[in-house]
């Protein structure tokens, strides 16, 4: 069977790789043609997709990528796999879904099964994916659509697209028979609910209970501060419970391509509908905030005054052990730290360069201030700790005396 999947980034590519394990022929679009030639050249982006893994689907001759639209032709199923992030107002930007849906629909001269798999507030697929993919076939052609929301969790070594449950609903009957016999291939386990808006909005809700359950204890943090005890004494205390409690840890915030953004796009569903989001609005800002709490609490541990002094900020990317910096919080406490006049180096091996300014090595005193923000399996925690005199640790993983 020929399958494009259009974007081959973190959702896009691990599912590439997944269906071509199974036989399928799988072409990968992608707009950007560097990323493209990278793949064609068995060269992987993502940690959890190996250049041997590439390189093997690419001499199969069951993968291929490609920047050039017209490879989408004569395609079977089409599964739309590329970014929805926030506008400026934090509001839902689907400027790529749509430009994904205009590209299917011009190439697609025959039916097939298109699959959202992209994050987005419900009524996506019903109200703007399938009449853009309509609007721009020239051929009218009536295709089937179905909704697939992703579940991709990077550097996850137990749950992967073949092990982790995959809800699904289609526009009609048959689109949803059609995409269960497409993910029964190389899935373990489908759930099939009653409608494509079922299933977008139960995406957007896994990560607003994620959201609102780290605000909680980001602000448990701030207040076990204030009254002298220990925030990690008192989860691990409280994780006793055999019932009624599930473990949330605190930290410099959150970040990547779910839990910032997914809440936004439920809380913006909730406004059309006439209702205020109150707790998804509360979690945004408590969990937003964090990155201002931290250097606040620091500038106050060090004098009152951050100006001209040497800071080293361990983990740029969003979590441990990958090189993810979508939404990273790292990013905004670097931005607080600068502007309270501290100067910011970075320190992170999986990431090494960004924007202009690449990776430093902890060495012994060489900062006034060392933050560790995202602590990865291959970070030296000891020399992180002889770094400066001063260490905060907001991930609670190392000896530093200065925590969350």
């Amino acid at each position: 069977m020929k399958i494009a999947i259009v974007g081959q980034g973190y959702v896009g590519l691990p599912l590439a790789m997944s269906a071509t394990k199974t036989g399928h022929k799988v072409v990968g679009f992608d707009l950007n043609s560097s990323l493209v030639a990278s793949l064609n050249r068995g060269e992987s982006h993502i940690e959890d997709i190996t250049n041997s893994e590439l390189q093997g689907a690419l001499e199969s001759n069951l993968y291929s990528a490609s920047s050039n639209p017209i490879d989408i032709a004569g395609s079977e199923i089409v599964v739309i796999a590329v970014p929805t992030p926030l506008n400026k107002d934090r509001g839902p930007d689907l400027n790529f879904v749509i430009s994904a849906s205009q590209i299917i629909g011009k190439n697609l001269a025959s039916p097939a099964l298109i699959i959202n798999e992209s994050t987005s507030h419900p009524g996506t697929l019903r109200h703007v994916i399938a009449p853009e993919v309509f609007k721009s076939s020239k051929a009218k052609v009536e295709h089937l659509f179905a909704v697939s929301p992703e579940r991709v969790d990077p550097g996850n070594k137990t749950w992967n697209i073949k092990t982790t449950p995959r809800i699904f609903a289609g526009l009609t009957q048959k689109a949803a028979s059609l995409t269960r016999e497409f993910y029964s291939s190389f899935c373990d386990d489908l759930i099939e609910v009653s409608s494509p808006e079922v299933a977008e909005t139960a995406k957007l809700f896994e990560n607003t209970f994620r959201q609102v359950n780290i605000a909680i204890v980001n602000e448990l943090a701030l207040i076990t501060r204030s009254i002298g005890i220990s925030v990690n004494e008192v989860i691990d205390a409280a994780s006793t419970k055999p019932y009624g409690f599930m473990r949330f840890n605190p930290g410099i915030g959150v970040g990547g391509h779910c839990i910032p953004v997914d809440p936004s796009y439920l809380a913006f569903s909730a406004k059309e509908a006439g209702i205020y989001p109150r707790f998804i609005e509360l979690a945004n800002e408590v969990n937003l905030e964090m990155p201002r709490e931290i250097a606040n609490r620091i500038k106050k541990e060090n004098g009152a005054s951050l100006k001209g002094k040497k800071v080293l900020v361990c983990g740029l990317s969003y979590k441990p052990n990958i090189a993810d910096v979508r939404e990273s919080p790292s990013i905004t406490l670097i931005s607080e730290l600068e502007k309270e006049g501290a100067i910011v180096s970075w320190h992170d091996p999986l990431v090494k360069v960004w924007g202009e300014s690449s990776t430093v090595e902890p060495a012994e005193g060489s900062f006034e201030i060392t933050i560790v923000a995202v602590l990865h399996d291959s970070m030296d925690s000891t020399k992180i700790l002889k770094s400066a005199n001063y260490v905060f640790d907001c991930t609670g993983k190392t000896s530093a005396s200065n925590k969350l």
